[in-house]
């Protein structure tokens, strides 16, 4: 069990998820400043299909992140 913030941080699962979210988050933001730029309207419907993958992909990293503290009490503070 992870209750205390100092056991937030060395709890490896809770890192992991971190770090999967932070990734995840980091692709959405990369990809929103290129699609920005892009200006052919088949690469614009694509980047659409991406952009709500990736959408998913960070909704799913922040909801595994937050069953993962409320089962085991850690969370950062």
């Amino acid at each position: 069990m992870c209750s205390s913030p100092v056991r937030a941080i060395s709890c490896s699962e809770h890192a992991r998820l971190e770090e999967e979210y932070i990734a995840a988050r980091d692709r959405m933001r990369d990809f929103l400043k290129s699609s920005r730029e892009a200006a052919d309207l088949r690469l614009r419907e694509l980047t659409r299909i991406e952009q709500r993958r990736l959408a998913d992909e960070v909704a799913m990293a922040i909801a595994r992140l937050k069953e993962h503290a409320a089962a085991h009490g850690c969370e950062r503070r």
